[in-house]
């Protein structure tokens, strides 16, 4: 009974560290009878700067009812990112419907290459230096899906060097 209890608090204080970041508002319509019905549709990002992100979207009558269910759409789709310090440990191809995005890793003090969703996702998760090219479509809900692709296939090196027998510094030469 006490682990569940602790359990519970984590979960809470994960929750508190959070944070929450906008990438795209969208006002639809919906044609019926009557007229037209008037929502909002909302991208949103959530993570811990450390490497937890993740992407949901919300819809809504009003703008922060849906922000407010997109973060919690969010939270239920979060990844673990696997960090090389600040930045990524190999470069990676994402896609998702239109949205094509390429990640590389950068030297310490590059900064965030990027722009849109695909920045946004990167800050949150906790990347600090990373270059990234976002190809064929510029639709935010494609390129943050293919971000998130991306993110997903990254390989952990630790996990890598030590199925492969190798070291850590020699496997993606």
């Amino acid at each position: 009974m006490v682990e569940k209890e602790h359990k519970e608090e984590e979960v809470e204080e994960q929750e508190i560290e959070l944070k929450d970041q906008v990438i795209s508002i969208r006002r639809v319509t919906k044609v019926v009878k009557g007229g037209k019905n008037l929502s909002f549709s909302a991208l949103v990002a959530v993570g811990n700067e450390s490497g937890l992100v993740g992407i949901g979207k919300g819809k809504a009558r009003e703008v922060p009812q849906s922000i407010a269910k997109g973060v919690e759409d969010a939270k239920k789709k979060l990844i673990e990112v696997p960090l090389a310090e600040t930045t990524i440990p190999h470069a990676i191809k994402g896609e998702a419907g239109g949205g094509v995005v390429i990640l590389r890793p950068a030297s310490k003090g590059t900064g965030v290459i990027a722009g849109g969703a695909v920045r946004i996702i990167m800050e949150l998760a906790g990347i600090k230096d990373i270059l990234t090219k976002s190809v064929r479509s510029n639709n935010p809900i494609s390129v943050a899906h293919a971000t998130m692709n991306a993110l997903e296939g990254l390989k952990n090196p630790d996990r890598v060097s030590k199925d492969r027998g190798k070291p850590k510094e020699t496997i993606w030469e």
